[in-house]
């Protein structure tokens, strides 16, 4: 068995999801059900098949960032992975539909943030061992850095 580590390329403006999935289906599932939450989202899907052709699948509204996943999802070549990219919009959005999908086994990561995963190959293919979401933590927040964060929350409307 061999480590490996691939680093998801994207905006720094674009949010993530990254998956584990079990059947061919999850492309349209996972479409329309970011469709569906977020009328208008801009997003790219793709998913990587683990038998037959073991072909990434893919979809998307916008077609960068629908690019990107495919080179992501070739990239990492793990078996039955999805990843979405999203733009002006926020997993917390699609996220919780996201997991209801029938198919959808695992979510590894949400985020903004740069991500390295962590691939495991043998033989027989390639598995998601885990992520690497950001940067090592710097330290505890303050009273002022909470205050930072409850009023950043309020300002983009996630509170009241």
């Amino acid at each position: 068995m061999e480590l490996k580590v691939v680093r998801i390329e994207k905006p720094d403006d674009v949010n993530l999801i990254l998956g584990q999935s079990h059947f061919i289906k999850t492309v349209e599932d996972i479409h329309e059900t970011i469709a569906s939450q977020v009328p208008g989202a801009k997003f790219g899907l793709a998913f990587c098949e683990s038998s037959g052709p073991a072909l990434v699948r893919w979809s998307g509204t916008d077609p960068e960032l629908t690019e990107l996943a495919r080179k992501n999802a070739q990239a990492l070549s793990a078996g039955h992975s999805f990843i979405v990219l999203l733009r002006n919009c926020y997993p917390i959005n699609v996220l919780n539909a996201i997991k209801m999908v029938p198919e959808v086994c695992e979510i590894y990561c949400a985020t903004a943030n740069p991500v390295e995963v962590v691939l495991a190959e043998t033989d027989q293919g390639r598995g998601i061992l885990g992520v690497i979401d950001g940067v090592k933590t710097k330290g505890v927040e303050s009273d002022a850095e909470i205050q930072e964060r409850k009023s950043f929350l309020r300002k983009i409307g996630y509170k009241l």
